[in-house]
């Protein structure tokens, strides 16, 4: 199934600042209380650039007080209000640039940490190595710890923005390395980390809860319960054209994993598929009570082959090949009950050649064998072949059943020949007798 993109559609992967929590930009001055300014002038500088109401006059003052005081003791303090400041007038470039700055002198402060990931996630545009940077530095996000300045109520606030942002990233530079294992331990943390369920309907955590889905189901071995689950769960509430795209890999899998191939009324309907969709539309993740029921396990090998000697009791009027699939896949009895007929028969194998030399030739025979170019018939000659067959050529030698083996699967054939060329009948032409005699 085609994976559906969503960059349209959600906010988050435009990398723009419109729709970050104004949390993210308080101003944070409690740091200035802990701090002494002794030269009077920096300290009026200082006051002057903090008392600035209008965000694009308090990034100026800021700016400028940096540059006249870069070793200031309040140089943390004032770059995470020009961070705010910046994010106030929506500008991502200088909000990206002075996060990345008050990361070098504090490499844990969170309302850096989370502008320059969320910030580096959309820059990366498909280069790897800068998706791995942010991924990097979110994981640092998630280890942050609260600084001392800072009360626990605001410490807390602002993990309850930045966690998401964090999982996000790394769950998307997971996928992009194909590593679904991690990807959906990501994902999963990040909608752990929403308080109300219903933050999961919407923008960023809607979107992962369907790259969840994607990732259970791309996995090796795959995980269909779970993915079908939070491709469900997308699909009740995105919007068109996404919600269709999340329902058809939503129903394909579940497809997979409840209907027999050969139960047409189970994929045409989806038995019981409404009921999961009532539940995931009500809960984040997947409650007991879902339980769909797996389809029964195909038919073996070995099975099949049964069949088809129920199916033609008589072996002979079974055709060359379901002759060699009930040799190579059925019990001993339905075995020997192909063989018994098939020994001591000379009959004409046409085949491609796999192998060959002046004694031997290895055939495949079935179209399967053809096609991954794997010899199911070995046929030994009575006389060597003046003319060895080319590799990939197409023959048709005459030979008698001899021997079989089941693993690996080979018929043997012996006293084999070419096939003599059919002679071709001169064409009758009518005899003219002159006219008038």
């Amino acid at each position: 199934m085609k994976k559906v993109v969503f960059a349209s559609l959600l906010v988050f992967a435009t990398g723009t600042l419109a729709s970050l929590p104004a949390a993210l930009a308080q101003d944070s001055g409690s740091q200035s209380s802990q701090i002494t300014i002794k030269d009077p002038a920096e300290y009026n500088a200082y006051t002057n650039a903090i008392g600035q109401s209008a965000p694009a006059a308090k990034a100026a003052a800021i700016e400028a007080f940096l540059q006249q005081y870069p070793n200031s003791v309040v140089k943390a303090e004032m770059l995470e209000q020009l961070v705010g400041a910046y994010q106030a007038t929506n500008d991502t470039a200088k909000t990206y640039d002075a996060a990345k700055r008050l990361l070098q002198v504090d490499p844990n402060n969170l309302r850096a940490l989370t502008f320059v990931v969320y910030v580096g996630k959309a820059q990366a545009n498909g280069d790897q190595a800068k998706l791995d940077d942010a991924a990097s530095l979110a994981q640092r996000g998630i280890n942050a710890t609260k600084p001392p300045s800072m009360n626990d109520a605001d410490f807390q606030k602002l993990k309850d923005i930045a966690t998401p942002i964090f999982y996000d990233v790394m769950g998307t530079d997971d996928v992009t390395k194909k590593d679904y294992k991690d990807a959906i331990t990501a994902y999963t943390s990040e909608l752990k980390s929403y308080k109300d369920p219903a933050d999961t309907t919407k923008g960023l955590a809607l979107a992962d809860t369907y790259y969840l889905g994607n990732a259970y189901v791309q996995q090796d071995p795959k995980d269909l319960l779970n993915g079908i689950w939070f491709l469900t769960r997308a699909a009740q509430y995105l919007q068109e054209p996404y919600k269709s795209n999340a329902e058809k890999a939503a129903e394909y899998w579940y497809k997979k994993y409840h209907c027999a191939q050969n139960d047409s009324a189970c994929q045409t309907n989806l038995e019981g598929y409404d009921q999961v969709k009532q539940l995931a539309q009500a809960n984040v993740f997947p409650p007991d009570s879902y339980k769909p029921t797996p389809a029964p396990p195909p038919p073996s090998p070995q099975d099949l082959a049964h069949q088809a000697i129920v199916a033609t009791p008589d072996p002979t009027k079974l055709a060359l090949g379901d002759q060699e699939y009930i040799l190579a896949n059925g019990s001993t009895d339905d075995a020997q009950k192909v063989w018994a007929v098939l020994q001591g028969k000379t009959t004409q194998i046409p085949g491609l050649v796999i192998a060959a030399t002046a004694s031997s030739v290895q055939l495949a025979v079935t179209d399967d064998n053809k096609q991954s170019q794997k010899a199911d018939f070995t046929v030994n000659l009575k006389d060597p072949l003046k003319e060895v067959p080319a590799v990939g050529s197409t023959v048709t030698l005459i030979g008698t059943f001899d021997s079989y083996t089941q693993n690996p699967p080979m018929i043997i054939m012996k006293d084999g020949e070419p096939k003599a060329p059919e002679k071709k009948t001169p064409a009758h032409r009518p005899v003219h007798r002159p006219s008038g005699n």
